[in-house]
C-alpha cells in the first residue's frame, strides 16, 4: 500500500497541500488517502478475479463447443468460487478507519494490511497461470488441472479469510 499511497500523496492539488499546514488535519488527510487506496486495492483485486473467472468461462466454452460437456462440472464449481471470492474482496471491511471512528488504526497496522493485500497480487499471478495450465480441448483430461486450480483458489479464499483476522486484531491492540 506504501507505494500506492505515496503515488496518492503526490498528486493532491495545491488546496490539500496547503490544508497539511493545518495543525491535526495531515494525519486525517493521510488516514482517507490511505482508506482510499485500500479501497481502491480491493476492487482491483476484485476486477482482477472477474477476469480470471472470464478466461475459466472462454475454456469452458470451448469444451462446450468441442461437445465435451461431461467435464464442465468442475469448471462450474471454480466459476461460482471465483465470482464469492470477488464479491467478498469487493465488499470486505476497509483497511483503515475515519476520522471519527472509535477505534483508530495506526499506520504500522495499515502498512501490514498493504503488504498483506500486495502478497494477494501476488497469489492472483498463481492462480492465473493455474487457469492458463488447463489443456485445450483435445488434449489430456482437463480434471486434475481444474481440480489443481480450485486448490490454488481455496488457498487464496483461506488468506483473504485470514485479512478479516488480521484487522480484527490490529482493531484490538489499537
Amino acid at each position: 500500500m506504501t507505494e500506492g499511497f505515496e503515488q496518492a500523496r503526490a498528486q493532491r492539488n495545491w488546496l490539500e497541500r496547503l490544508m497539511d499546514k493545518i495543525p491535526g488535519f495531515k494525519g486525517f488527510q493521510n488516514r482517507e488517502l490511505r482508506r482510499e487506496v485500500d479501497k481502491l486495492q480491493r476492487e482491483h483485486i476484485s476486477h482482477r478475479l472477474t477476469e480470471i473467472k472470464g478466461d475459466v468461462r472462454e475454456k469452458v466454452g470451448r469444451y462446450t463447443d468441442a461437445g465435451r460437456i461431461g467435464v464442465l462440472q468442475p469448471f462450474d464449481r471454480l466459476e461460482k468460487r471465483l465470482e464469492g471470492l470477488s464479491q467478498a474482496v469487493r465488499f470486505s471491511d476497509y483497511g483503515a478507519t475515519g476520522l471519527f471512528d472509535p477505534v483508530k488504526i495506526r499506520e504500522e497496522e495499515l502498512e501490514r494490511l498493504g503488504r498483506f493485500d500486495l502478497s494477494v497480487l501476488d497469489d492472483l499471478q498463481d492462480l492465473t497461470a493455474a487457469v492458463e495450465s488447463i489443456p485445450a480441448p483435445g488434449g489430456e483430461d482437463p480434471g486434475p488441472a481444474v481440480e489443481r486450480t480450485l486448490s490454488r483458489l481455496g488457498d487464496l479464499e483461506t488468506k483473504w479469510a485470514e485479512r478479516k483476522t488480521l484487522i480484527s486484531n490490529v482493531v484490538k491492540m489499537s
